[in-house]
């Protein structure tokens, strides 16, 4: 254990001295994970889904804020759907307006948790973004995480229905049908109503219980987030008929959960076994204070000095000439260190 504690203390360290170079490294693979997946899934419009694309976006984005990689991305997603369908790339928009102005007002800095949600989805390890904002976040990052989930659903119904939405109507006809055809793959999505209110309840629950006082809340929070949204999902399955999806809900719960305790071991690890509790008053009110201490190991600095022959050499040659010297003047030794 003692060595995972030092090892994150060099982390921590590490990170402290290299952030500058850091960030702008987590932000291009951010990047370029979110419009390899656009350009892989959606790609209608070749000229702008090819490799060396987006990479060159993903580069430009590494050096801007993350809100950056956002708005790229939906522009990006809007372009493809115009080469689909004029009617599906109107409909993308006016989801995306409402989207916007509901995410910048509540939730401009968490931009991490918006994409991040729909890559986890892609990795069927959706879970870990709730359990994760409700570990270090604040209730309105909810927000964030619905809005991922929003997009990634009508993304997802875009691409199933992709053969529907791109016939050209030779006859003549309204193109109502293709909006309707859009807004169904919201609107009338039960799945992405489940999901969503299991996301919302599980990070309300990791959030409430990591703020109690009692030992261990992290562990407990983390635990009984995946815990509910496993029941909550199962259940919905089971209810909506949706088969094929309880493998990938185990082992992307299981695998949510060491997310969620790696993430506990890097920012809030505890020694309760030190836990000590402090009273102590003034003249209005008695204060009952529990302390818990941090798991911290410092770290070891070794040095190594290594010697050449040649300085072994002169320093031997150095002793030789004062025991002489000491010798000739009959002298004590140690008087030629003074």
């Amino acid at each position: 254990m003692s060595d995972l504690l030092e090892l994150k203390e060099k982390m921590r360290h590490f990170y402290g001295k290299y952030e500058v170079y850091l960030l702008p490294v987590v932000r291009f693979v951010l990047a370029f994970a979110t419009f390899y997946l656009i350009s892989s899934r959606l790609g209608y419009m070749e000229k702008i889904s090819s490799l060396p694309v987006t990479l060159v976006i993903a580069l430009l984005c590494s050096i801007l804020p993350v809100n950056a990689i956002i708005l790229f991305a939906a522009v990006l997603v809007l372009v493809n759907l115009y080469a689909l369908s004029l009617e599906v790339c109107v409909t993308g928009l006016l989801l995306f307006l409402i989207i916007g102005l509901l995410y910048f007002r509540f939730a401009p800095k968490d931009g991490y948790y918006t994409l991040l949600t729909p890559i986890c989805f892609t990795l069927h390890i959706p879970y870990a973004v709730p359990v994760s904002a409700g570990l270090l976040k604040e209730p309105a990052t909810v927000m964030s995480v619905i809005s991922g989930t929003v997009v990634y659903y009508f993304l997802a119904g875009v691409e199933e229905n992709a053969t529907l939405l791109g016939q050209v109507d030779e006859e003549g006809k309204s193109a109502t049908s293709k909006f309707v055809i859009a807004l169904n793959q919201l609107l009338g999505n039960k799945e992405m109503y489940l999901v969503l209110a299991t996301f919302i309840l599980m990070m309300i629950l990791v959030y409430a219980i990591r703020r109690m006082s009692v030992d261990h809340a992290w562990t407990i929070a983390i635990i009984t987030g995946i815990l509910v949204g496993f029941v909550m999902l199962l259940a919905g399955f089971l209810l909506l008929g949706i088969t094929g999806r309880v493998t990938w809900l185990v082992i992307g719960s299981v695998i949510s959960m060491v997310i969620g305790l790696v993430e506990q071991f890097l920012f809030f690890d505890l020694d309760y076994s030190r836990t000590e509790r402090v009273q102590f008053e003034d003249d209005e009110y008695y204060y009952y204070v529990k302390a818990v201490p941090k798991m911290y190991v410092p770290t070891t600095d070794k040095q190594v000095k290594n010697f050449s022959k040649r300085d072994e050499d002169f320093r031997k040659k150095e002793r030789i000439t004062k025991e002489d010297l000491a010798k000739d003047m009959d002298i004590d030794r140690d008087l030629l260190d003074l």
